[in-house]
């Protein structure tokens, strides 16, 4: 048994309220059942069928309110595998589901049999004729691939609020549009061509010549049923109006009607089709978009009036001016919004009747911006604004910060709205549509049906076409408010359908909550064409039962998801997967949003449940050990959810006395650790590196057999040289900052390929160069900035250090006199904020009045300016730490660099490497999962430099590619050199 064995039972919840009616019941505790583990697994591979309770609970739940725990988890790497699975349903009536980003709000990215995850492996995207197409991989997110358009001054059509976290499939599949998309920007109006995987294994790719012709030696019935569908809509001009009508306004609900009308051809009309179809017609492996303009210009305003109908009736006028997005949001929608970074704090005291109008023009060049302006301007002089607080301007703007903030405040309607729920209640998201011209009358209905119900909803949405989005909030463990949701959906729908003529789905796609109400949107015949096309293309009904298509009038009422209370820090999470993208071990383990969800699951047991024992059992590695502990996931977050903090307080609830007694008394005796380690590492140099290498990494493998594997680093080759016994001297006396030298520089040396000085010497250098010298105190050894105890949980030793740097950079720094210039980011974020929440009163007030600053701040504010520029390299490629985005220091970044170099270039998958300090050497495989696709980015050319601003960081990208990594101050000595 090691040494320091974690407290047993330490991650068992505190309080288990259990057991809750939808709890996973105890015979599902083993996991996947025989024989459809073994046959799944001999069929494909073990490492790419999950079977473990744990496993199936994560992909349980996704964005919506529904949760259906699936019997297996396959994770597909190509066709071949889709294929396969989709044969083996067939032969064993077997249901399957397809899940990639699960950001959708109806359940669709859930299923009861088996689940295929489509997003791990399948990111990528081709630009194609310079950008005007592009040929997109399904688990690529909207994000990522616009990133790669804007070099090109293009965008995709579809623009959805959950553009950072939803993928590409899903869009097509729900038919995804957002705030400007309306119905001509959409998937449908902006999609070239598709391929896709039918239920019976047959591939179509719509974009080559010969696909009707190999598909109707494929499936000749399915061609056959297809044209005989379509000759009966063209042949009934009465239905043909209808269909034309409907999707006049946006319209998501049931199968795209339209495609039998657009379409000439079986491919043609499956085309069509499979737009919107939610994965019931076919798996979508890849998408074809036709690329529209990016235009760059932009005149904005956040307009407030004192109603929601007042503002629902100033929409018509933006909308003949020509504005791209019109978004609406009601007093509810803008309260709730002040959990959002950037949000005016007095939105909170908002009346609850006001609404504002985020407006937006958009122009290729400052020319049609002014046009917009002055167009702008006319109709604000005949608005009834309103000024209910002093943040609020009711003017047009340019300026991108606060354009920036605006869209993000309305992007995160659904999860700041959801966030401020009651705890323990359930989220409903519904988005309807009527025609624009009646959206001030559809706002007072809904408000007064809203009342009658009970419900206090926020609202929000896409006014310039009609599209409203509202939430409600209920308690789906008590039978007599599910009942009440009930009611209020059935009389909600027949308002839209029956008053409005309405879409019960404008942009969210059917689900599972508008399936029963089908019918009531388009009637018995239309209804009639949709079921006859699913029977035709899915005539063993495989794909996704019941998600887009049910005859049971209370199916959106069946799977309702309870919403256990857990931590507070992370119980206000709406489950939405936003956190998912940035997540360093989300194709490891688990992700944010994972582990509050096996979280929640746990707290639905009751003690003694195996179900929980087995949870417990994965939840110590696959959450704890593996969370990076970056808490990028608070900055995807829209309200700022950090559930790398809970993971480093799991870390510490493991920890017994005496581990934390002997962290405590590390942090009190860290000078002796400190020059052991670089000791180690010295001596480490002089052992031939082969040799050496293997002895290391067995020395470090029984120490931490011995000890604890997750407290123990294990030696890794790429592990840097000794740094210098002494660091360089500096002198006190006119000194323009205080240069604190991270311990981490301390203890290692740079790059053993790149000869040169040491990163302190090199930042003396370039600082005595710009004429502002830097002083590095003799005491700095044996301090630190605490990380290496937070990261793990130790409270204690984070305490003892983080009390003894503050009192000694207040010393040094003569009070806060001069800028404490700190060499590693991850340092620079520690000191700066990470140590606060453990110093004493009097050691807070303190760290007040220091001013703390990144080296690469340093630079680019103080010492650019001052320095000539000798020599550039001809490009270099930048990993900017996770540290440098909670600083927001990543302009600094690009600026030292390109101040050095040609060409720079940020990776589009640039993310969190995992390193996190030692992370990387305790869990080596973290960092591996999490730089994958950046390293194939940067490995995929030649750099002349690979720049950074952390040394482990440096080491772990080191490690992912293959290249040397260094500091960025490094080039820029070399550049100024003389």
């Amino acid at each position: 048994m090691p040494l320091l064995e974690p407290k047993p039972g330490a991650l068992r919840p505190r309080s288990i309220r259990g057991p809750a009616r939808d709890r996973l019941p105890g015979h599902r505790a083993g996991g996947t059942p025989e024989p459809l583990r073994t046959e799944l697994t001999e069929l494909l591979s073990p490492e790419k069928v999950l079977w473990k309770v744990s496993d199936l609970v994560r992909y349980a739940s996704d964005a919506s309110p529904y949760r259906f725990v699936p019997q297996v988890v396959v994770i597909a790497e190509d066709i071949d595998d889709v294929s396969a699975v989709l044969s083996y349903a067939h032969g064993r009536q077997r249901e399957v589901v397809f899940r990639a980003a699960g950001t959708s709000l109806n359940g669709q990215a859930q299923g009861e049999d088996v689940l295929v995850d489509v997003r791990r492996h399948w990111a990528g995207i081709e630009v194609l004729e310079e950008g005007r197409r592009a040929r997109i991989r399904p688990g690529t997110t909207v994000a990522r691939a616009n990133a790669a358009l804007a070099r090109h001054g293009r965008i995709l059509g579809p623009d959805p609020a959950s553009a950072v976290a939803c993928t590409l499939g899903g869009v097509v599949a729900n038919n995804a549009s957002g705030m400007t998309a309306g119905t001509t920007r959409n998937s449908y109006r902006t999609l070239s061509s598709l391929t896709f995987v039918l239920p019976g294994g047959t591939v179509v790719d719509t974009a080559d010549p010969l696909a009707d012709e190999e598909l109707s030696r494929a499936e000749p019935a399915l061609c056959h049923g297809l044209m005989e569908i379509k000759r009966e809509i063209e042949a009934d001009p009465a239905l043909v109006a209808r269909i034309r009508a409907k999707y006049e306004i946006k319209n998501t609900t049931g199968y795209r009607l339209d495609a039998y009308l657009d379409g000439t051809t079986p491919v043609e009309i499956l085309r069509g089709l499979m737009v919107g179809s939610e994965g019931t017609l076919g798996f979508i492996s890849e998408v074809v978009f036709d690329t529209l303009p990016l235009d760059r210009e932009l005149c904005s305003a956040l307009l407030f009036f004192p109603s929601l109908p007042a503002a629902a009736a100033a929409v018509p006028l933006f909308n003949e001016a020509g504005a791209v997005a019109v978004e609406l949001m009601d007093g509810n929608t803008l309260r709730a919004s002040v959990s959002v970074t950037g949000v005016p704090a007095d939105w909170a005291d908002l009346p609850l009747e006001t609404t504002a109008l985020l407006v937006e023009f958009r122009a290729p060049d400052q020319a049609g911006r002014d046009a917009c302006a002055r167009r702008a301007a006319r109709i604000l002089d005949g608005l009834d604004l309103v000024a209910p607080a002093a943040s609020v301007t009711n003017a047009f703007t340019s300026d991108p910060k606060t354009v920036g903030g605006y869209w993000q405040a309305r992007r995160a309607f659904v999860t700041a709205v959801g966030g401020a729920r009651a705890r323990g209640t359930t989220l409903i998201t519904e988005d309807f549509a009527v025609p624009p011209s009646r959206l001030a009358e559809a706002c007072e209905a809904l408000l007064a049906l809203q009342a009658e119900h009970g419900f206090d909803a926020a609202v929000a949405g896409h006014a310039a076409h009609g599209n409203l989005h509202f939430m409600l909030a209920f308690d789906a463990a008590d039978p007599a408010d599910v009942e009440r949701y009930g009611a209020f959906m059935e009389a909600f729908c027949r308002l839209t359908v029956e008053r409005f003529d309405g879409s019960l789905k404008a942009e969210h796609s059917t689900g599972r909550n508008m399936a029963p109400f089908l019918e009531l949107e388009w009637g018995p015949a239309a209804a009639a064409l949709m079921w006859r096309t699913k029977r035709l293309v899915d005539p063993e009904w495989v794909l996704a039962p019941r998600i887009l298509l049910d005859r049971d009038p209370r199916a959106h009422l069946r799977g309702l998801k309870t919403i256990p209370q857990v931590e507070a820090m992370v119980d206000p999470c709406i489950e939405c997967g936003f956190c998912e993208p940035t997540c360093p071990s989300g194709d490891l383990t688990t992700t944010p949003r994972q582990r509050i969800v096996l979280r929640r699951e746990m707290m639905r047991q009751q003690p003694g449940s195996p179900v929980l024992d087995g949870l417990l059992a994965a939840y110590g590695y696959d959450a704890v050990d593996t969370c990076a502990g970056d808490s990028t996931c608070k900055l995807a977050c829209p309200v700022g959810i950090d559930t790398g903090a809970l993971m480093k307080d799991f870390r510490h609830r493991r920890h017994g006395r005496r581990e934390e007694a002997a962290a405590a008394l590390a942090a009190r005796r860290f000078g002796a650790a400190e020059s052991a380690a670089r000791l180690t590492v010295a001596a480490a140099d002089r052992i031939p590196s082969r040799v050496g290498d293997r002895l290391l990494e067995a020395v470090t493998e029984g120490a931490r057999k011995a000890v604890r594997p997750d407290l123990l680093p294990r030696w890794l080759p790429q592990i840097p040289g000794a740094a210098a016994r002494h660091l360089p001297p500096t002198r006190r006396v006119g000194a323009a900052a205080v240069y604190y030298p991270a311990c981490v520089n301390r203890i290692f040396g740079g790059p053993e390929d790149r000869p040169g000085p040491s990163l302190p010497q090199a930042v003396v250098a370039v600082s005595e160069r710009a004429g502002r010298p830097v002083w590095i105190p003799g005491d700095v050894g044996g301090t630190c900035c605490a990380t290496i105890w937070h990261s793990k949980g130790y409270e204690a030793g984070t305490r003892v250090m983080a009390n003894r740097i503050v009192e000694a950079a207040w010393g040094w720094t003569a009070g806060g006199l001069l800028p404490l210039v700190v060499d590693a980011s991850s340092c620079t974020l520690g000191i700066a904020r990470e140590v606060v929440p453990y110093l004493t009163p009097e050691n807070r007030a303190l760290h007040a009045e220091l001013r703390i600053l990144d080296s690469i701040v340093w630079a680019a504010e103080e010492l650019l300016p001052r320095l000539e520029v000798r020599r550039r390299v001809g490009s270099a490629v930048l990993h900017p730490t996770c540290s440098m985005r909670h600083l927001g220091d990543e302009d600094r970044l690009r600026a030292v660099a390109e101040a050095c170099a040609e060409e720079v270039v940020v990776p589009d998958d640039a993310g969190c490497c995992a390193f996190a300090g030692d992370r990387g050497m305790l869990h080596p495989e973290l960092t591996a999962s999490a730089t994958a696709r950046e390293a194939a980015e940067v490995t995929a050319r030649a750099f002349d430099a690979h720049l950074s601003a952390n040394r482990m960081c440096e080491v772990g990208m080191d490690r992912a590619t293959g290249r040397s990594y260094y500091s960025a101050l490094l080039e820029l000595e070399h550049a100024t050199r003389p």
